[in-house]
């Protein structure tokens, strides 16, 4: 599903990323963890095609990104990838289904379509009775898991999710960690997630560490 080989990243003289070479494959959730400064974000946003190498192959789903022309990548990106950040960065103005509906809308989406879509999937996340809320009315835990539905309404072939739980209380991050095997066995999703939640790496199928722009294991 995903394909990395010898990314390099710079800003400025400050070498980001050393020559990452990396392959996950479909269904798989993947951590990675490392220090501040270690380069994970920075990975994540050239997988997710947020950020261009300087040098270096990306494959999503066997489609070379790096070479797509802007027009075409917004457009796969809309499609192909879901995004979960550490701040939700929800809509103040919308309900929790409008937010949802976003990324759909984007893609020319029939209405009818994608409040279905939305509907169906806040109902699997347990927020049904939320649907008309607005993010000031929801627990920062609720606030997420509309971020997570928002990622899944185009259903993308792979999330990136950068400190997901980072916000979130005990018994908040605890039921968010669950809810990524539970869209893994529902929806057959890839996973790719930036942590430095021990717990949540060591539930992962793999965990990968970052030294100093390296992937040392």
């Amino acid at each position: 599903m995903i394909e990395v080989k010898n990314i390099t990243k710079s800003f400025g003289a400050l070498q980001v990323l050393k020559g990452i070479n990396l392959t996950i494959e479909k269904g798989e959730i993947v951590a990675i963890m490392g220090a501040s400064g270690a380069g994970k974000t920075t990975l994540l946003q050239i997988i997710g095609t947020l950020l261009k190498p300087d040098s270096g192959l990306i494959k999503l789903n066997n489609t070379d990104v790096i070479n797509l022309r802007d027009k075409y990548l917004a457009k796969f990106r809309n499609q192909h990838i879901g995004f979960v950040f550490q701040f939700h960065h929800l809509l103040p103005e919308f309900t929790a289904l409008e937010n949802v509906c976003i990324p759909a809308f984007v893609g020319k989406t029939p209405r009818n379509l994608a409040e279905s879509k939305a509907e169906e999937i806040l109902k699997f996340l347990n927020l049904e009775d939320r649907l008309e809320h607005k993010p000031n009315e929801l627990s920062g835990g609720e606030q997420q898991r509309v971020a997570v539905a928002r990622a899944l309404i185009n259903n993308p072939d792979v999330i990136l999710a950068d400190e997901p739980s980072g916000n979130l209380d005990t018994k908040n991050k605890k039921e968010l960690h669950n809810l990524f095997f539970s869209l893994r066995d529902k929806y057959d999703q890839t996973i790719v997630i930036v942590t430095h939640d021990k717990e949540l790496a060591n539930m992962s199928d793999r965990m990968l560490n970052m030294h100093d722009g390296k992937i040392t294991d």
